[in-house]
């Protein structure tokens, strides 16, 4: 986006205080580093190697993100078949961080949700005897 001035730098504090307001979020760890998960689905992971954070997010919307804005957001090869998208400390702003978290949030809560098995389905498509 033309408009960055350079100012913006997300802090890990700041990324934590966003996510614990939501909703049964809580801090874990995802293969040693710190993360947030509800429900035991991760929705953010921080990526200190390379200043970014992974969040949860659609292909095809990550798809949209990276081609709007590449040097904030961006993949690599590991999480190419997976629903996350890598965000770059250094330039995303607060708010666009805030709409991250809460989108990551309403896809994992939409995970949780339980799902009728077909054959449940079915029973309850058939009339009465």
């Amino acid at each position: 986006m033309g408009d960055w001035n350079g100012d913006w730098n997300m802090t890990f504090e700041a990324i934590r205080k966003m996510a614990l307001a939501l909703d049964n979020v809580e801090e874990a760890t995802s293969y040693g580093t710190p993360a947030f998960k509800v429900g035991g689905t991760m929705l953010a992971r921080l990526r200190d190697d390379i200043g970014a954070l992974v969040v949860r997010m659609s292909i095809e919307d990550r798809q949209e993100l990276i081609a709007a804005d590449p040097e904030t957001y961006f993949i690599i090869d590991h999480y190419l078949n997976y629903p996350y998208i890598l965000v770059n400390l250094a330039r995303v702003q607060p708010g666009a961080m805030r709409d991250l978290l809460r989108g990551a949030w309403k896809s994992a809560a939409a995970d949780k949700r339980p799902k009728a098995r077909s054959a449940d389905r079915a029973r309850r498509r058939r009339p009465p005897h």
